[in-house]
């Protein structure tokens, strides 16, 4: 069933702090036809500028679950295909796994999967396709370290011949090989993998970062990069941003130092997107108790980020992600509480000098850990997918719906 509903949302004021006009945002919205069935969720989109990919996680009964995905284009949802299927996948609302298609039109897939040592023992699997997902290589290990610890929120980087690929991954969590006692602290690690299947050399991003917040990662025009939430010595949990130039990582730096100390990890990472040098980085920050969700934008590829801009309705869950836009400005989406568990799955627009809209509400939804995060990514006509996972009935599921910016 297919519903439609226009938001117009504009802002009469001139924000606060830059003093630039606010964008108009005239949303016209259609819930699609879900190809995900009952007991789905963990939903994620990726773009390869001919259709928009929608990968999920689907019980497929007796403890085994399948990792699915279909292609929109054309207007219409493929056949959803199967990648694997299995009751070791290590299946979490806030890592999740990914489908994301290479420039060359290799199609790369990324799941969890559990080790002998149960609870956070996990590690990450990778498969590729030369066929749009007909045939899957056989999985592949980014990480050399196999000890019995976490090692998963990856993102992908999509690169000229072949994929990068960003995890956060606790070895220091276990004692050394040399008998070492563990320092119990997370770290983030990169490497790349080349079309034929050809690894790279394992780097490091970040000695020490924050435990169970999602990382992303964009292609600039100068060049990837990839945010993070860090934590420092005395605990601040600030997002931090780091680019790969030439074959090594820059020394990770703050988009913004907003003072954030918290103990205890929030599972709450960042999202970028960049168009060309143009680069906008969304994340949550409860700075002083307050919670808030906030954009930053950089001219310069990631070098540096001017002031952010506060976008939340005041009682965000946070749950971002964000993309460009043809002239400069952000779609920026994020959860926001209305009162308990209720929530409400809303979008804003943002530019560069600080104009903020009015916020589009898209649908409501739960702060429940298993709403998971809503994702968002630009298909081939300019129209935006949102996807979700609906816990309001007995059964979750994968929802989509597309969104029509009316000026863009």
């Amino acid at each position: 069933m297919q519903k439609a509903l226009t938001l117009l949302a504009l802002i009469g004021s001139l924000w606060a702090c830059g003093g630039a006009e606010a964008p108009p945002l005239d949303v016209h919205s259609e819930e699609l036809p879900s190809p995900a069935g009952e007991d789905s969720g963990e939903p994620f989109l990726s773009s390869d500028g001919d259709g928009v990919y929608l990968s999920w996680l689907e019980s497929a009964g007796e403890g085994e679950h399948e990792l699915r995905f279909a292609k929109w284009v054309g207007g219409a949802w493929s056949e959803p295909s199967t990648i694997a299927r299995s009751e070791r996948f290590f299946v979490n609302w806030a890592d999740f796994p990914s489908v994301t298609a290479g420039p060359d039109g290799t199609l790369w897939a990324h799941w969890l999967e559990r080790g002998a040592a149960g609870g956070y023992d996990y590690g990450v699997r990778v498969v590729r396709s030369g066929d749009g997902g007909k045939h899957w290589s056989a999985p592949w290990t980014p990480h050399e370290d196999a000890s019995p610890t976490e090692h998963g929120f990856v993102a992908t980087l999509p690169l000229r011949d072949g994929m990068g690929f960003v995890w956060l991954d606790g070895r220091k969590y276990a004692p050394g090989a040399d008998g070492s006692e563990p320092t119990s602290e997370m770290t983030l690690r990169y490497r790349f993998v080349a079309s034929d299947g050809t690894p790279g050399p394992e780097s490091l991003v970040d000695g020490r970062v924050c435990d169970y917040c999602q990382t992303d990662a964009a292609v600039a025009a100068s060049g990837p990069v990839v945010v993070y939430r860090d934590r420092s010595d005395g605990e601040i949990r600030d997002i931090y941003v780091a680019r790969l130039v030439g074959s090594a990582w820059t020394e990770g730096h703050p988009v913004h130092r907003d003072g954030w100390r918290i103990e205890g990890c929030p599972v709450n990472g960042p999202a970028v997107a960049a168009r060309d040098g143009d680069v906008a980085v969304a994340w949550v920050t409860a700075a002083g108790d307050i919670p808030r969700v906030r954009v930053a934008f950089s001219s310069d590829g990631g070098r540096s980020f001017g002031p952010p801009v506060e976008v939340d309705g005041g009682s965000p869950a946070g749950r971002v992600d964000v993309l460009m836009s043809a002239d400069g400005s952000a779609l920026v989406s994020w959860l926001e509480r209305t009162g308990g568990e209720q929530a409400e799955v809303r979008v804003r627009r943002v530019t560069s000098a600080g104009g903020v809209s009015g916020s589009a509400t898209l649908t409501s939804s739960s702060a429940a850990r298993a709403s998971g995060f809503p994702r968002l990514a630009r298909a081939a006509d300019g129209s935006v997918l949102v996807a979700w996972t609906d816990v309001a009935g007995e059964r979750p599921r994968v929802r989509v719906q597309r969104l029509t910016l009316e000026d863009e």
